[in-house]
């Protein structure tokens, strides 16, 4: 069964939003907490009355990865909800139709053999914590969904990572990018 996942911005959430950070296009509303609620069902969100946003993901196959990187992945990823863990930055983002017209080969060769998302953010593992949802798959507005969770010593090797990412030629495919920084 996948897993989904509800972000939801609004007055209740165990983290609390400490800033939003509209990286390309427009930002997100503002509001006090977020909730991020896994769930089995796709449907199986909780009620959203009086939130300011809403964003909507699934876990979905590993596109792009080969066998031996995804083992890599595993062996190396914390597991979400670390105690050391007490920042959060959910990462929404929305690329280009041109991103979606190229093939799925044409896409791993600039996500991986020449921008090397998949190398540059191993670099950061065990500290940094990954989880991607796609929200594609859902008709979503927002293409991926990359929540990171770390401990507040590695806020600024965070913002290196992101850097790295965003200087890359997968980064000129993004056209809506929104930063948000939560703590516990």
């Amino acid at each position: 069964m996948a897993t989904y996942v509800s972000f939801t911005a609004g007055a209740g959430g165990e983290w609390r939003i400490e800033r939003l950070n509209a990286v390309r296009g427009e930002s997100l509303a503002p509001a006090p907490r977020l909730a991020r609620v896994e769930h089995d069902g796709e449907h199986a969100a909780p009620a959203n009355g009086g939130a300011a946003w809403t964003l909507r993901g699934v876990r979905s196959y590993d596109r792009y990865t080969t066998a031996a990187e995804k083992a890599q992945l595993a062996s190396l990823s914390p597991d979400l909800g670390r105690a050391s863990a007490t920042v959060g930055v959910l990462i929404p983002l929305a690329k280009s139709p041109a991103w979606w017209a190229l093939a799925a080969d044409e896409r791993r060769a600039i996500l991986e053999d020449r921008s090397r998302h998949i190398a540059t953010g191993a670099a950061y593992l065990p500290a940094i914590a990954r989880r991607l949802y796609h929200g594609r798959d859902l008709g979503e507005p927002w293409d991926f969904l990359t929540w990171f969770e770390l401990a507040d010593a590695d806020r600024d090797a965070f913002a290196e990572l992101v850097a790295r990412l965003r200087a890359s030629e997968e980064w000129q495919y993004v056209t809506r990018e929104v930063e948000i920084w939560v703590a516990r």
